[in-house]
């Protein structure tokens, strides 16, 4: 009989420290503080919390700290309940069950220089890919921080500024910055990424048009609407809509897991992922049942 495969892992919460208004930061450990599962840069976690909650947060932190997971979380209280449940409920001790990191930057040998754009918490994916890059020693990578007043996460940014690879813009001082200026040109060998706002995203995206379009990469606060119907005789699924093709998993009954296995699917084509659930954890996973 083969096991099933571990898909989370426990973690406690070590240190949870003051990143700016509204922003707490936690650091995961194991529970013997053995190594967790190693995570690439700016990978990204899911937490099982309170209440039934499962959010994604980016890793802070650099992937050579093998021994914690560093979150920073915004406050948001018209969210969905997740940022509340973290500043609020969860303290110093508590254990939070973690899933195996997925996604993060692959380094490549051909790109002799990065830039990268963030707003505001956008920052977070890029202090774990410049602590990574300041680390391996690559000579050109530059992440512009744009924020209206005070920076979030200044403690954390501190070192990389004091290295000259985080260039702050606040915007209360000298107005939003040209995107386009900062990223330069679409030169062979440059890469760029960005993470903010959608105001923010549609600005670069405009930016980069003409760059190859390995070399740039976009992360959203909010994923975009997709519009999916979704049939059922109880024994196979039909998913329309937003140009996908016909779907059809013949071989289930339970069509609550099926959608939630199709939403889990839809949302890996939107964002270049691969698909991590299985109908065993869609039947399981009470919260994306509920939303049903």
């Amino acid at each position: 009989m083969t096991a099933p495969p571990i898909t989370t892992v426990k973690t406690v919460v070590d240190a949870i420290e003051h990143g700016g208004p509204g922003i707490k930061v936690f650091t995961l450990v194991d529970p013997d503080r053995w190594e967790l599962p190693p995570f690439k840069p700016g990978a990204h976690i899911d937490l099982h919390l309170p209440g039934e909650l499962v959010r994604t947060y980016s890793l802070c932190n650099d992937p050579g700290d093998g021994t914690r997971y560093v979150i920073a979380v915004k406050r948001e209280a018209g969210g969905r309940g997740g940022s509340m449940a973290l500043h609020d409920k969860i303290v110093t001790g508590d254990v939070i069950g973690v899933s195996l990191p997925r996604g993060g930057f692959d380094a490549d040998e051909n790109i002799r220089r990065y830039v990268f754009v963030a707003g505001g918490i956008g920052v977070t994916p890029y202090l774990s890919i410049a602590a990574y890059l300041s680390r391996i020693g690559h000579p050109d990578f530059t992440v512009h921080a744009v924020a209206r007043d005070r920076m979030p996460l200044e403690c954390l940014l501190a070192p990389l500024i004091e290295q000259e690879r985080i260039v702050l813009h606040r915007t209360s001082k000298t107005g939003r910055p040209d995107i386009g200026a900062l990223l330069g040109q679409a030169a062979s060998g440059t890469a760029a990424g960005c993470c903010g706002p959608e105001g923010m995203i549609l600005d670069f995206e405009r930016a980069t048009a003409d760059w190859p379009g390995d070399r740039v990469h976009v992360e959203r606060f909010v994923a975009p609407r997709l519009a999916v119907d979704l049939e059922s005789n109880g024994l196979f699924v039909l998913a329309r809509g937003n140009g996908l093709p016909r779907l059809i998993f013949p071989g289930f009954r339970d069509i609550r897991g099926y959608q939630a296995m199709y939403r889990d699917f839809l949302r890996s084509i939107r964002d270049g992922q691969a698909p991590e659930m299985s109908l065993e954890r869609a039947i399981e996973d009470q919260r994306l049942m509920e939303q049903i």
